[in-house]
């Protein structure tokens, strides 16, 4: 009477090869990360862009007052203006469909 069988002991392992195969492919897809780089020129066109509009005082003025009013609850939305802007996005919302 035969108490180990050889054979047993090889599917054994083949099945904690499979296991261990299928861990080190997880831990490859855990491991990557998407990155994003942006390039010195975009990074210098930005930083052009905010000098740039933080050194015009009257639009530097006309947030803070908006600000104010927003905080202060005394804004008011123009419905006309709204409306104007809103009503090119409709006609062509509504052409397409």
């Amino acid at each position: 009477m035969k108490i180990n069988e050889s054979g047993r002991i090889g599917s054994i392992n083949s099945y904690q090869r499979q296991l261990d195969n299928q861990r080190q492919l997880t831990d490859k897809k855990a491991k990557r990360k998407d990155e994003v780089y942006i390039s010195a020129t975009a990074q210098e066109l930005l930083q052009a862009q905010s000098q740039e509009k933080a050194q015009d005082p009257a639009r530097v003025q006309r947030i803070q007052d908006l600000k104010a009013q927003v905080s202060s609850g005394t804004y008011e939305v123009e419905a006309g203006k709204l409306a104007d802007k809103l009503a090119p996005y409709f006609k062509t919302y509504s052409d397409n469909n």
